[in-house]
């Protein structure tokens, strides 16, 4: 279901900046382009990579900060009065038959493993985070291009307060949205929903 809805709200991203896109163009005396090019063209590379970036960087932050962070009361933290399952050393599990290959290896690679969801997300938000800066670059030396003015390159595009803000923008409403999560789980309840605690749940009872 949620890849379902990743591609329908994807064609409607694509679609739209498409139409906004050949608007700009018009305006300025240039040719529309095709729906099939403009899905290689900076704007709709930037306006995914901005987008994308932010939620692998809420992710990562998430994942991470819930290791050693608490919310008393709510079903986004652990319980900081007991000790979790999530908590225990794979070291000392007798029976590894059916565990993961890197806990069977041991050493450097069960290290590594034991950190990989994070460091999963934070790869991405550092891969897409570079790929918003290069197709941002593209698409700001395009409009550089329309109103007679120099072309910047990879570096200043960096420096500049344009690509802060398109960041900004989208990372302030990441952790606003993440907080919430995190403060309304302490009162309210979605019933069959993993991310609630039970409906007849006290408020001061903290996880799910």
């Amino acid at each position: 279901m949620l890849g379902l809805f990743f591609l329908v709200f994807m064609f409607g991203q694509a679609y739209s900046g498409w139409l906004e896109s050949n608007e700009d163009r018009t305006q300025h005396g240039q040719p529309a382009e095709g729906f099939a090019r403009y899905l290689t063209s900076a704007h709709f590379a930037e306006a995914t990579m901005e987008n994308w970036e932010s939620e692998f960087l809420q992710m990562g932050v998430f994942v991470l900060f819930t290791v050693f962070l608490y919310q008393r009361g709510s079903a986004e933290s652990k319980d900081p009065d007991k000790r979790e399952e999530v908590d225990r050393d794979p070291r000392n599990v007798r029976d590894k038959k059916n565990a993961p290959w890197p806990v069977r290896r041991g050493g450097w690679v069960l290290r590594v493993y034991e950190h990989s969801l994070s460091l999963a997300f934070f790869g991405l938000f550092l891969i897409s985070f570079f790929l918003h800066a290069v197709s941002g670059r593209a698409e700001y030396n395009e409009e550089q291009i329309l109103h007679a003015a120099a072309p910047v390159s990879l570096a200043g595009y960096f420096a500049s307060s344009r690509f802060w803000f398109e960041s900004f923008q989208n990372w302030q409403s990441e952790f606003l949205a993440i907080g919430c999560m995190v403060l309304f789980s302490i009162h309210l309840r979605q019933k069959g929903s993993p991310e609630s605690k039970p409906v007849d749940a006290a408020h001061s009872e903290t996880g799910k």
